[in-house]
């Protein structure tokens, strides 16, 4: 047997327990097994035409060499854009870097910012990659727990306790992958000034920003005043807004310096992301506002379609998401959360996600990102799994 010797780095990181169960459900529907999949974590809607005549014109006209590494100049003119009309911050072009996803722009921060020796602050659930992201950079993911009880979100309080000498990054996610909570206004400015005050700075995940339901207004952390401006950088995409993920964009903004330094990292990683991608995110952030509401509008229904089989189906409790499109339950009644989801999937074909990914033993992560005939199928053989364990 060959025996070799990885990075530790490498080694000592948990694979995707999201990526796993989907891998499951796709070889089941090979089968010829009929799958309703809850595991999914992208828009089941197809691109805009718009969008992809964009990226067709770029490949006609030629557009399929190399750019900058950190984006062309006119799509990081149009993100600046972005930031300004939707969330009332001022970036130049030099301070974005356009990457390969939003996954890799929280990498590529993490990388820069994070060392050996320091902690990362991390609310717990959290999205799966997170501590893997910043065990590679060699620093400590620390856990905030959160309880369904204050909505899964973390109080300055418990912030506070959490904050050492080796604090160096808080990583925020609103809305959340998995639990859809979002932090309010007052809850953010309590945030950004005890960031401000220790001087730790925040990656804010904001990539589902365009899919929030109950509330009016979106606010950015980093909207709140100078200081926490410098020590935010804030990630977003185009991956969720526009059902765009396998396009493969994503972007972060943040102070000069830090931009700097991730634009030298991307030069010697990736280099720039595609050129077509390029050209069909610069159309996006052009679409009218229109395009996003109505998918948004849509989700909306869906989510209280499944809220709504959920509380018909006893022994399962759950917090109404604000935003993003998973229904984060406690099924923990019923066992361990990896047996239970293997079992439902083999026993009813459905796919779902558990929750030791995200740091929540005993909860399901389900998304309502498919049809309503395969929501009410879905939450229907899910009710008679449970009816038959009660």
């Amino acid at each position: 047997m060959l025996k070799i010797k990885v990075n530790s780095r490498i080694r000592d990181i948990e694979g995707s327990s999201t990526l796993a169960i989907t891998a499951r459900a796709k070889e089941l529907a090979a089968q010829g097994r009929d799958v309703v999949n809850f595991a999914a974590g992208e828009p089941d809607f197809d691109t805009p035409a718009s969008i992809k005549a964009a990226a067709i014109r770029a490949i006609e006209s030629g557009f399929t060499k190399y750019t900058p590494s950190i984006g062309t100049p006119e799509l990081r003119k149009a993100i600046a854009k972005k930031f300004k009309n939707d969330n009332r911050l001022e970036y130049t072009p030099e301070q974005i870097a356009v990457s390969c996803g939003a996954k890799h722009s929280i990498y590529n921060i993490i990388q820069v910012l994070a060392d050996a020796g320091e902690e990362v602050l991390i609310p717990a659930p959290y999205w799966v990659s997170y501590p893997e992201m910043v065990k590679l950079a060699g620093a400590t993911p620390k856990f905030i727990e959160t309880t369904a009880h204050a909505r899964f979100k973390i109080t300055p309080a418990q912030l506070k306790a959490h904050i050492s000498d080796k604090t160096k990054l808080l990583i925020l996610n609103s809305p959340s992958n998995p639990t859809g909570m979002i932090y309010s206004k007052k809850e953010l400015e309590a945030i950004a000034a005890i960031c401000v005050e220790n001087n730790i700075f925040v990656i804010s995940d904001e990539i589902y920003e365009k899919l929030v339901y109950d509330t009016p207004h979106y606010t950015s952390i980093a909207s709140f005043g100078k200081e926490i401006y410098n020590l935010t950088i804030t990630v977003n995409g185009v991956s969720k807004a526009y059902s765009m993920t396998g396009w493969r964009i994503g972007y972060s903004a943040g102070a000069k310096e830090i931009m700097g330094y991730i634009n030298k990292f991307q030069d010697h990683s990736t280099s720039n992301p595609s050129s077509i991608s390029q050209m069909a995110a610069l159309q996006a952030l052009n679409e009218p506002e229109e395009v996003t509401a109505a998918m948004c509008a849509e989700f909306k229904k869906r989510r209280d379609l499944m809220t709504a089989a959920f509380d018909r189906i006893p022994g399962v409790k759950y917090v109404k998401p604000d935003g993003a499109f998973y229904l984060f339950c406690d099924f923990s009644k019923f066992g361990v959360s990896l047996d239970i989801a293997r079992q439902i999937l083999d026993d009813v074909n459905v796919a779902v996600i558990p929750g030791e990914g995200f740091g929540a033993p005993g909860y399901i992560r389900l998304s309502f990102a498919t049809s309503d005939e395969r929501i009410k199928e879905g939450t229907k053989r899910i009710a008679d799994w449970i009816k038959k364990r009660l």
